[in-house]
């Protein structure tokens, strides 16, 4: 049992599973809002030995040195690798904290907020209670059935997004760090990452936090007349080349202002940003609470 349980912002967690903590150690601290330094990341940790946090808020080494009795880093978010994670999982480990996180907890949201969006963008259905439409994205209204889709990231989430659309008809390629077996199998084409962005009508990032695949020289090769989406928790792009290329006609969806980048952006005709995180849903919360209590149940077994 740990002496003490500091969660430093909103976990996300649904309330039977906040009050599972206190099963796991002393102390349980809630914070109601994420902290705005480090130096305030570490004075709410303070002598805790586990930390929770969600993904809105990073957890360095700056903080981590003023707080040596931490030995558990538990990330209510996901967690694919050191690169894109908002906690310092190296310099933790180099101190002997273990650093677990979850994954694939909110995907299907993800997935139905694609489909939702590209079906209304070719349709052109709007919002019927403020009297608004919008124009079908030809002129004229179009299913999915046959339209040429690239995903950049063939991950779970990526997948599933694919799996989705080849239902629904489209014609799936991907680029990804290699090709995947399974995809092939399903008739998904492996593209290098210019000629999908070429190829595609519609171009879907599915990437992990801080990777970024589109600069310049992408953007001239994808061209005009292209639907964007972004489902990852920071921009697949270069700022100048993307305010060029949104420009010109071209849509962009993403679900957050973390995923779009800049909210200059936020009122471009071309950028539709719904500002509420797609993947946060009742049954999301759920898979995410009980990934974090097992982690927890895990590590404690091992000590």
């Amino acid at each position: 049992m740990f002496k003490k349980i500091v969660a430093v912002e909103p976990l996300n967690l649904i309330p039977s599973a906040e009050q599972a903590l206190s099963n796991y150690a002393e102390e349980v601290i809630f914070y109601p809002n994420s902290p705005q330094s480090a130096e305030e990341m570490a004075l709410r940790i303070g002598d805790a030995d586990a930390v929770l946090i969600s993904y809105i808020s990073r957890l360095g080494e700056e903080a981590l040195e003023k707080c040596p009795n931490v030995k558990y880093i538990g990330m209510c978010c996901s967690l694919y690798n050191p690169e894109s994670a908002n906690v310092d999982i190296r310099y933790a480990n180099s101190k002997g904290i273990t650093v677990l996180g979850v994954r694939d907890y909110g995907d299907e949201g993800v997935v139905e907020y694609v489909v939702s969006e590209l079906v209304r963008c070719l349709h052109g259905f709007g919002d019927r209670n403020d009297g608004t439409s919008h124009m079908p994205w030809d002129g004229v209204p179009r299913e999915i059935t046959g339209t040429k889709i690239g995903i950049l990231g063939l991950g779970k989430s990526g997948g599933m997004v694919a799996d989705a659309l080849r239902f629904f008809g489209a014609e799936i390629s991907y680029f990804a760090r290699s090709e995947k077996e399974d995809a092939k199998q399903k008739g998904y084409r492996f593209l290098p990452l210019r000629q999908l962005l070429k190829e595609n009508e519609v171009i879907i990032a599915c990437l992990n936090r801080g990777v970024v695949l589109m600069h310049e020289e992408e953007f001239a090769e994808m061209g005009n007349r292209k639907i964007l989406f972004n489902t990852g928790l920071s921009p697949a792009w270069d700022e100048k080349p993307f305010e060029k290329w949104i420009g010109g006609d071209n849509r962009c969806y993403c679900d957050t202002l973390i995923a779009l980048g800049n909210e200059k952006f936020m009122t471009h005709p071309n950028v539709h940003c719904l500002q509420v995180s797609v993947g946060r849903t009742r049954q999301a919360f759920v898979r995410l609470s009980e990934k974090v209590l097992a982690n927890i149940e895990n590590y404690l077994k091992t000590q």
